[in-house]
């Protein structure tokens, strides 16, 4: 039976080691609650590492033992790799600059070596659990390598993978020495998801111009198989909140502690310690609005609650002192015998303390710097079961796109924060209800479990279109099968694509001239009366009837524009216009220009540039470059732009192979067909075959016909055979 395997850095569960004793301590985060209802499941397995230092042979096979009741299994790390792959390279390199942070980042060859060989420590684990048909999800950035490792052991694999932080844009990543091992660590994936659009674009963006990948519509064409790139904003476990906010033990919570505080308007702060969260800026900000707003002194207080984390590191010391310096100025500034301003806590707190605060708070000002998700605010509103209260949240943090009837704000603007607290304190009752409620009813939608369904079925659904691109190879069997069709076939038709398919590519396309041998083969094809022969190419039409014009052929010319029948003229299926070549020309130009060895080809309807003589990596750096120009250029051209075999074309978007071959299957009915070709833009005519036809793709890649056969070469002893 099949399973689900969950990997992530760090286990839902914390093992600790109490008077000699190990213990195991869950945790409360949104991912250990969300895929909880995943790895508690059947054969279902949890793989990570138990949060705690175990060198102990003994030991670890009783930690082992205790996690496998749990489905769990863990990952044992030691010291120097605790320091190096984890403090190191995950939080002191990869994390300042996924959150645009990159003065505060360290490149160590030390701390990426550590991380490679973790990762690979991670992929054994793996390994010895995954069966055929087994389901991988891969969680976060301690993790960016293992997709690809694993895939090396494990091609066919269903592999997802997940990133809770945010995905920084290409002129921060590219700041990464190791930027491309990443990217192609990911890429092992079969799907890649993020929080937002945003991360998945600036994904997207770096593959294409770092990794040297195309892509169109999130989909990225690697040579095997195709990688989705998606958003699914996670949510809460909104049920779990909102229960919790009604318990008993949060009511008694929130009554201690308005005892406590008096009758005032609290403003409430949760976050872990991490510079990434702008704790100096929210306190900066506070401190102006007294200052502003003298009439709410001794009427408001800022609830504070800091949970510690990563305390060893300078630079969270340094912010954990700010902090620290800020709260005390501001207290002994403003503060009265009978009124404190801020109410500091630096420790963390169980759930049912953390509903009494959600609860008891006015407002929930949430104001990161840069945040994947952040759930705090989703976990305020869930709390809010009379509906009142405000939120204030930073528009920097993924929750922004979901929650916009919070206050949003940039929270670099200090003015902005400022007046965003009046305005939450000031807010009518009904005016609360009213946001509150629409958040709610999308927080209770949009769940963890919503979330998890909806990734976990796009990956399957993903996997499932991978087998139907899976190809097989055209062996003699099948072949002597093929011939035996053909045999009882009283007409044939052939779509046969040129460049690739028939004959290598040639650095220069005027050097791609049909040898003898092609030649002999063609006009033993046609020789036939049975046979009708389309060549169905990328080519121009002046090029296609110099060359082969003399055969007893049909045309489709320029992937679809001009199309040729036996003894007619070249006409088009539709009215073109090529006015937009002057523009785009300008653009190839600029690139020819920039790119030595590179060149424009022209044709009637659409325009191409040749990088075949470029020098290896500049070429593909400029088609990524160029990609990206042209697709925001022809978005409102109705134009298509096509990635080759070191080419890149444009052409218009009303014509391609597929609906040409049609016409073609139209007008000449036929018993038997036969396509073949190459690349992407063949992919439309094998779409076009009916069930029956025999569709063969040439080279390795992934593709919806049936077959492939590896080269020319190859192509031509089938067709040879054929005759």
């Amino acid at each position: 039976m099949s399973k689900t395997i969950i990997v992530s850095n760090r286990l839902p569960v914390n093992v600790t080691k109490e008077n000699g004793k190990l213990h195991l301590k869950g945790s409360i985060g949104g991912l250990a609650t969300g895929l909880g209802s995943i790895y508690k499941q059947g054969n279902n397995l949890w793989i990570g590492w138990p949060g705690l230092l175990i060198n102990q042979s003994n030991e670890r096979i009783n930690v082992t033992e205790i996690l496998k009741d749990e489905n769990m299994h863990p990952v044992f790390l030691a010291q120097e790799e605790i320091k190096n792959y984890y403090e190191g390279f995950s939080n002191e390199t990869l994390w300042p600059i996924f959150h645009y942070f990159s003065q505060y980042s360290v490149y160590k060859e030390i701390y990426w070596e550590s991380y490679v060989k973790v990762n690979q420590k991670f992929c054994e684990e793996v390994i010895n659990f995954v069966e055929a048909g087994d389901t991988l999800w891969i969680h976060d950035y301690q993790l960016l390598l293992l997709p690809e490792m694993v895939r090396h052991k494990l091609p066919d694999l269903s592999i997802g993978f997940f990133l809770h932080i945010p995905f920084p844009s290409y002129e921060m990543f590219r700041l990464l020495p190791w930027r491309r091992e990443l990217l192609n660590g990911m890429l092992g994936s079969d799907l890649v998801g993020f929080h937002t659009y945003d991360d998945m674009r600036h994904f997207l963006s770096s593959v294409s111009r770092l990794a040297g990948f195309g892509y169109s519509t999130g989909q990225v064409n690697m040579p095997d198989r195709k990688v989705i790139v998606d958003a699914f904003p996670m949510g809460i476990d909104y049920k779990k909140y909102a229960e919790a906010a009604a318990s008993p033990q949060s009511i008694e919570r929130e009554a201690r502690y308005r005892t406590s505080l008096g009758d005032q308007q609290l403003v409430l702060s949760i976050d872990r310690l991490d510079y990434s969260k702008g704790l100096p800026q929210r306190l900066m900000a506070f401190e102006k609005f007294l200052h502003e707003y003298p009439e709410f002194k001794e009427k408001v207080s800022l609830v504070m609650l800091v949970v510690p984390s990563r305390d060893r590191v300078t630079k969270y010391q340094e912010l954990k002192e700010e902090v620290d310096l800020l709260v005390g100025r501001i207290n002994g500034q403003f503060g009265r015998i009978n009124w404190t301003p801020i109410h500091y806590f630096y420790r963390s707190l169980p759930l049912e303390a953390l509903s009494g605060f959600y609860r008891m708070a006015h407002v929930a000002l949430v104001t990161p710097m840069r945040d994947g998700m952040n759930l705090v605010c989703k976990e305020f509103i869930a709390s809010k079961l009379d509906k009142k209260g405000v939120l204030i949240l930073s528009e920097m943090c993924g929750a922004s796109k979901e929650l916009s009837e919070a206050i949003l704000i940039n929270p670099n603007d200090i003015n902005a924060m400022v007046q965003a607290l009046y305005k939450a304190l000031t807010m009518p009752e009904e005016e609360q209800i009213a946001h509150i409620e629409v958040m709610q009813k999308s927080l209770q939608r949009y769940n963890i479990h919503h979330w998890v369904n909806m990734f976990m079925e796009r990956l399957e659904e993903i996997k499932t279109s991978q087998k139907s691109l899976a190809t097989k190879y055209l062996d003699q069997k099948t072949i002597d099968n093929v011939s035996m069709k053909m045999e009882k076939a009283h007409k044939r038709l052939f779509f046969l694509d040129y460049d690739g398919t028939l004959i290598p590519f040639s650095d220069t396309p005027e050097k791609a001239i049909p040898d003898h041998e092609l030649l002999k083969l063609l006009e033993d094809l046609t020789d036939d009366q049975r046979n009708q022969v389309v060549i169905i190419s990328g080519r121009d039409r002046k090029s296609l009837e110099g060359w082969l014009g003399h055969l007893n052929l049909d045309f489709i010319g320029e992937h679809g524009v001009w199309l040729k029948e036996r003894g007619s003229n070249w006409r088009t299926l539709t009215r073109l216009s090529g006015k937009w070549k002057t523009e785009i020309r300008s653009v190839l130009e600029l690139y020819v220009d920039r790119t030595p060895g590179s060149f424009i080809e022209e044709k009637d309807y659409s325009l191409v540039w040749h990088h075949r003589k470029v020098e290896t990596g500049l070429g593909e750096l400029r088609t990524r470059e160029l990609n990206s120009h042209l697709n925001y250029l022809s978005s409102s051209m109705n134009l298509q732009v096509l990635e080759g075999d070191m080419v890149v074309e444009i052409k218009s978007a009303q014509v391609n192979k597929g609906r040409a071959a049609h016409q073609w299957i139209e007008d000449f009915p036929s018993d038997y067909i036969i396509a073949i070709g190459d690349d992407w833009t063949d992919e439309d005519t094998f779409k076009a075959m009916p069930e029956d036809a025999l569709t063969i793709k040439v080279g390795s890649t992934s593709s919806v016909a049936k077959y492939n056969l590896i080269s020319p070469e190859e192509v031509r002893q089938f067709l040879r055979q054929l005759c």
